[in-house]
């Protein structure tokens, strides 16, 4: 097909696919009929593809530009954030099944899709201090400081050897460490100082700081790790545990009190999220004049009309929200 002239291959339709049938493998496996999902998404990758093409054809009639320096810049960033030389990134794509052609196709689509919102919606976006108000009041959760807790631990390791390629511990180790991890509690709670005891006996990492962990966010926590925390009060000690290396105690140090942020802290980033809030219907707005003004010229009828199908619903579902 063309779209304002600009031809936009089978093939590319295909690779397209391809990625989303492999991403829906990675993450559904063998539990989904992957060829219907494929083909209930069929629609959507037709449309979010022209739609990215048109997108960035206004973005040069804006005089907006992708140069190879920041391609190259985008590459080295790449690189940098999933710690790649240029073997692994080569690898990489091709794992992805992408051509360093379709890598710069991508980047350079999200460039001018970030430039035109910039240029064309962000100007009209308006945001008054008594819209920031009420989204700070209807929002208040997400401006609290986080729920933190300092905790010590104390571990008690278990002997193992490794049987028939697994490492296996014999009942009697098991039972001592439990035993010895349950003495050292009856201990922490009968008054005696825990770092002490940490220094003392623990075979964890922390054992020079005392067993010192935090403060850390609870949200970072393992469910475990939370489930026991939260039935703590400070200066409680927890029941042991059993770990893959042995026996676990905690004691809680202290637990923060969550509190509001105060409003002028947290004006930017309010405005950033009314902005984003936005910012996905004020850019279908702008889709839905740049669709009204395309020429498309379809060699398929098929996907002609699986295109204007998925358009048609989606601009009805954008009118009826509800």
């Amino acid at each position: 097909m063309r779209v304002n002239g600009e031809i936009f291959t089978q093939s590319q339709l295909t690779n397209r696919q391809i990625g989303v049938l492999r991403e829906l493998k990675e993450s559904a496996g063998s539990t989904t009929n992957l060829e219907a999902e494929l083909s209930r998404l069929t629609p959507d990758i037709l449309v979010r593809a022209i739609d990215q093409l048109l997108i960035a054809q206004h973005g040069r009639e804006l005089g907006i530009t992708f140069t190879d320096d920041q391609f190259k810049s985008a590459v080295e960033n790449i690189k940098k954030q999933n710690k790649l030389d240029d073997d692994g990134l080569r690898r990489a794509m091709q794992q992805e099944g992408m051509t360093m052609d379709e890598l710069r196709q991508n980047i350079e689509f999200s460039y001018l899709e970030q430039g035109v919102q910039q240029r064309e919606i962000g100007p009209s976006m308006t945001i008054t201090l008594e819209e920031q108000r009420q989204y700070y009041k209807r929002h208040g959760d997400r401006f609290m400081t986080p729920l933190t807790v300092t905790l010590r631990e104390l571990s008690i390791s278990v002997p193992t050897q490794t049987q028939n390629g697994k490492e296996v511990s014999s009942v009697a180790d098991d039972n001592d460490a439990r035993t010895r991890i349950d003495g050292l509690r009856t201990r922490a709670l009968g008054g005696e100082d825990f770092a002490a005891l940490v220094s003392a006996n623990s075979d964890s990492a922390t054992k020079a700081s005392g067993g010192l962990i935090g403060p850390v966010n609870v949200s970072d926590l393992s469910d475990a790790l939370k489930d026991v925390v939260s039935s703590l009060e400070p200066g409680g000690v927890s029941e042991p545990i059993r770990t893959t290396r042995g026996y676990q105690i905690f004691k809680l140090e202290t637990r923060s009190v969550p509190e509001l942020h105060p409003f002028d802290d947290v004006r930017r980033e309010i405005e950033n999220a009314i902005r984003n809030e936005r910012l996905e219907p004020e850019t279908q707005k702008l889709l839905t004049r740049l669709r009204s003004q395309a020429v498309i010229e379809w060699k398929d009828e098929s996907l002609r009309q699986i295109y204007e199908k998925r358009v048609a619903e989606t601009t009805t579902a954008a009118a009826d929200p509800s």
